[in-house]
């Protein structure tokens, strides 16, 4: 099986510029290939993985993976899929996120070359930038691109029009220097990627061997958007998305998303797969298909360790046993729950449901007690006139309170 044939049954290829002609290639000689990312935060999210997991797929197959930091097309913003334009953000802010998104990618994925187009694009004069790239770009075939003519009703400045022409300038680029001959983005970037193609053949002539590759929007059974929480992206940054959260948003996947899921964002072989699919068919109740989706992809993006206090941490939870972890554990598992401030001073356990607002009345909170749906620090206490010293657990730093079976509140230490 070839690279092409593996995109094809993981359902990672939309579009392609030249089926037979890329089949060709791959089939012939180990090549050059990149993916953009421009900077409009400091950290990805998974949106971010299916590309970049293609180019680590070619890369096992003994291709050669860059990645295109967008220096340049980042710090003027790119009009895809956007309703309006960006807010234009300071080069600082370009800076910093270049930086921040340039180690978390090395973090990453291996054996990829790490590159900037701020590199090439600055130097460029605008009378060069006009004569040299612009004179080969026709208006008329840039407003027929989508990513162009879907803003035509509502507008689109100079600045996000040209975005077209410094992102075609980096294929460029990379084919004189690198001699990069495909280019790999989502389904939304079509249109900047043929631009690209264009620019080449203008540039290079009709006979150059450069090919464009588009993954499908991934959408969920439910012909959703996949990638969303309630509380926003799902970040790769520790920090944004905790590695217990992100193992939870794997984990929680549904029986009918789950191996398409597998397919796309594990290295797993087909036959590993098929028998998890048998797995869902025949024992959905065991999740073990959303348990190794979780599992391989928390992995791949935060490692061994992080991997083992996620499950590690999901294991506490499930058992109610809280005493088990530790403080920076607490802060993990916890992160995002209902939280409050507490003062250090010994508090009646009453009050202390009352200020962390597990419940809005003490004769309320009294009945939760004695009902016996209050545990804290996994232990479920009975007596109203408890007091409760924050200094007796978790270095002093965390009070955990459970009502019920799975609302959890996190009490913080001043």
């Amino acid at each position: 099986m070839n690279i092409i044939d593996e995109l094809s049954w993981r359902g990672l290829i939309n579009q392609q510029s030249d089926e037979e002609g890329l089949r060709e290639l791959v089939d012939s000689k180990d090549i050059s290939l990149y993916c953009g990312m421009d900077p409009t935060g400091d950290s990805m999210h998974i949106g971010h993985l299916l590309p970049f997991m293609t180019l680590e797929r070619f890369g096992k197959f003994g291709h050669h993976p860059y990645i295109v930091i967008g220096g340049a097309t980042g710090s003027i913003g790119d009009p895809s899929g956007k309703k309006a334009e960006r807010p234009m953000q300071t080069m600082d802010q370009v800076n910093h996120n270049v930086e921040a998104l340039s180690a978390q990618a090395n973090k990453i994925f291996s054996g990829f070359t790490m590159v900037n187009n701020y590199d090439w694009t600055e130097p460029i004069g605008i009378l060069d930038f006009l004569r040299d790239y612009g004179k080969l770009f026709n208006v008329n075939t840039m407003l027929n691109k989508e990513i162009i003519s879907s803003r035509l009703e509502v507008g689109i400045s100079f600045t996000e029009f040209t975005y077209q022409i410094l992102q075609s300038l980096d294929f460029l680029t990379l084919y004189r220097k690198h001699n990069v001959q495909l280019q790999v983005g989502g389904g939304d970037q079509w249109g900047n990627l043929t631009a690209g193609l264009d620019l080449i053949h203008k540039a290079e002539g009709q006979d150059a061997k450069v090919y464009a590759l588009t993954i499908p929007l991934l959408l969920k059974a439910d012909g959703t958007k996949f990638g969303k929480t309630a509380g926003g992206a799902v970040w790769l940054d520790p920090k944004k998305t905790s590695p217990y959260e992100f193992y939870q948003f794997w984990f929680n996947q549904d029986d009918k998303d789950v191996i398409n899921l597998l397919k796309k964002f594990t290295f797993l072989t087909k036959e590993q797969i098929e028998d998890l699919a048998e797995s869902v068919k025949t024992a959905p109740e065991k999740r073990l298909a959303q348990k190794t989706l979780a599992e391989e992809v928390t992995k791949f993006v935060h490692g061994e360790e992080a991997l083992k206090t996620a499950e590690k941490i999901t294991d506490v939870l499930f058992s109610g046993e809280i005493q088990e972890l530790t403080t920076e554990e607490v802060a993990e598992a916890f992160h995002g729950v209902p939280s409050a401030e507490i003062s250090a001073d010994p508090i009646n356990l009453v009050d202390l449901l009352i200020a962390t607002n597990v419940d809005k009345s003490k004769r309320q909170a009294r009945e939760d007690i004695q009902n016996g749906a209050i545990r804290i620090n996994g232990e479920r206490l009975t007596d109203t006139t408890m007091e409760i010293n924050p200094k007796d657990s978790f270095d002093g730093k965390y009070i955990v309170i459970r009502r019920g079976k799975k609302k959890y509140f996190l009490a913080t230490v001043k």
